[in-house]
């Protein structure tokens, strides 16, 4: 397969992917500026969302005010930020077009009607107590295209590179989800994995539909613990690190068996796997939970890089 065949395949599902987490994102951020009234600082959950998601600076240089209807706008719509829905919607359809002949018509019609919807939509169609349901509709057409991928094409290496590409960027938005509520306590490890406020930390669970599989897991009331042991370590848990990591490693496999040569990026993904194995929450908690997201989110970054260089991304 070319290069830039590869390369259209991988971020094709990399920016589904994270249209549906920064859908993710906004609605813990927006759930969680309910919990507070606006003179207490309901914002700052607001801006939480921003800093997890590395958006806080740019949206600053547009906005002087931080309100629901502002964020809502620059992470669903603005075309300014690279990393809205509509920018990674659009992106992810420019890359499929591209590998139109490597995809299959579901998965194709089902990008292409998710992209033509989105674009008919105005902004002020999605405000107040719409947005929760637009939200959810973003994440139901990314679950829908995941659906046609899974269900319709062929086990090669097409559908290797597409679902490493997921699964990197998968485990990047569970690292920021659970980050937000690093910046909603205060910016001292000593702080995360205290007696939290649980309203909160369900929100986290639920941003990550694992609010259900928790309470199947953990019988006891919610704890930053369990949780923050869940959404890392899990490997039964379909977003954790451990499972998106595992999954990216089993793709490099693929792709190795399929081209008969061994890659850097395998290994690279190996010792992240391994990383994860033998990783604990006493060991998260005393490094501060902060630190720990931080520098998976840059070994992840840091895989995805290796991937295309390994498999000459261009």
């Amino acid at each position: 397969m070319l290069g830039r065949t590869a390369a259209s395949l991988f971020w094709m599902s990399r920016y589904v992917e994270r249209a549906e987490n920064i859908a993710r994102l906004l609605e813990v951020g927006y759930r969680m500026s309910l919990t507070q009234r606006e003179e207490d600082g309901a914002n700052d959950h607001l801006v939480s969302m921003l800093q997890a998601a590395e958006a806080d600076e740019d949206f600053a240089r547009k906005h002087d005010v931080t309100d629901v209807a502002s964020v809502a706008h620059f992470m669903l719509f603005d075309t300014d930020n690279p990393n809205s829905v509509k920018s990674c919607l659009e992106k992810a359809r420019m890359n499929a077009k591209a590998v139109r002949t490597a995809i299959t018509t579901d998965m194709w019609e089902s990008l292409n009607s998710t992209w033509l919807h989105f674009s008919q939509v105005q902004p002020r169609q999605v405000l107040g107590n719409k947005l929760p349901g637009f939200l959810q509709w973003v994440k139901h057409s990314s679950h829908e295209f995941r659906g046609a991928l899974l269900g319709t094409i062929l086990r090669d290496d097409g559908f290797a590179f597409a679902q490493a590409g997921g699964f990197i960027e998968r485990a990047d938005n569970t690292a920021r989800i659970l980050d937000v509520k690093y910046y909603v306590l205060l910016p001292r490890a000593s702080m995360v994995g205290g007696d939290v406020d649980i309203q909160q930390w369900t929100m986290i669970l639920r941003a990550a539909s694992a609010h259900r599989a928790y309470r199947h897991v953990y019988h006891d009331r919610y704890k930053a613990w369990n949780i923050a042991d869940f959404l890392i370590f899990r490997k039964e848990m379909p977003r954790s690190l451990a499972f998106c990591v595992t999954s990216v490693t089993a793709m490099l496999g693929m792709l190795e068996q399929v081209y008969g040569e061994p890659s850097s990026c395998h290994d690279d993904a190996i010792r992240m796997a391994q990383h994860l194995t033998t990783g604990s929450m006493d060991k998260v908690f005393s490094e501060g939970l902060h630190e720990y997201l931080t520098g998976f989110i840059a070994s992840n970054n840091a895989l995805s890089s290796a991937i295309s260089e390994s498999y000459n991304f261009y």
